[in-house]
C-alpha cells in the first residue's frame, strides 16, 4: 500500500497573513521586554497589525492574524494556557467581535483611531472581568476602570494614528 499525500498550496493571500502573524509575533515579544508602569497596561503594538490586516483584507482575515498571535505568542514566552494567555485570549476575542460590529459603521466617521480604541476598551474590559469573576473573584476591580479605560483610550488613540499612517503611505 502506497501512503497518499495531501498538497496544500497556500495563496498569495495566506502567505502574506502569516508574514503579517509574525510581524505580529514579534511585536508581541518586543512587548513583552517593555517594563510596564502597571500590570496588564500594555502598548498593544500587535494590534496595529490586526488593525491593518482589518482595513485592508477584512475581519476573517484579522481574526486569523490576531488568533495566531496570541498563540503563537503565548508558546515563545512560555504562558500557553497559563492565566496570562487568558487573559490575553479573552482580551483579544472581545476585541476581534467588536471590530466584527463596528466594520460596519461608516468608514467616513469611523477610521483606524476610532475602530482601535473601540478594540482596546473591548480588549481591556474583557480582561478585567476575566480578572474579576475568574481570578480575583472577592475583590472589585471596579476602582481600577478610569485607569485602565485611560490607557486604553490611550493606546488606542496612538496605535490607531500608526495605523492610519501606514496606510497614508501604503496609498502614495
Amino acid at each position: 500500500m502506497t501512503a497518499s499525500v495531501i498538497e496544500i498550496i497556500p495563496s498569495a493571500l495566506d502567505r502574506r497573513l502569516a508574514a503579517l502573524a509574525a510581524v505580529a509575533v514579534g511585536l508581541t515579544l518586543v512587548e513583552a521586554a517593555i517594563p510596564l508602569p502597571l500590570p496588564g497596561i500594555k502598548p498593544g503594538l500587535a494590534n496595529i497589525v490586526t488593525l491593518i490586516v482589518l482595513w485592508r483584507w477584512g475581519w476573517r482575515a484579522a481574526a486569523w492574524v490576531s488568533v495566531l498571535r496570541i498563540i503563537a505568542g503565548a508558546l515563545a514566552l512560555g504562558t500557553f494556557l497559563t492565566p496570562s494567555f487568558v487573559l490575553s485570549l479573552s482580551g483579544g476575542v472581545a476585541s476581534l467581535l467588536v471590530l466584527a460590529w463596528a466594520v460596519y459603521l461608516p468608514r467616513r466617521w469611523f477610521g483606524p483611531v476610532s475602530l482601535s480604541v473601540l478594540a482596546g476598551f473591548a480588549h481591556i474590559a474583557a480582561q478585567l472581568a476575566v480578572a474579576n469573576l475568574w481570578l480575583m473573584p472577592h475583590i472589585s476591580l471596579v476602582g481600577l476602570l478610569p485607569v485602565f479605560l485611560s490607557a486604553a483610550w490611550l493606546t488606542g488613540v496612538v496605535n490607531g494614528l500608526v495605523v492610519m499612517r501606514l496606510l497614508q503611505q501604503e496609498v502614495s
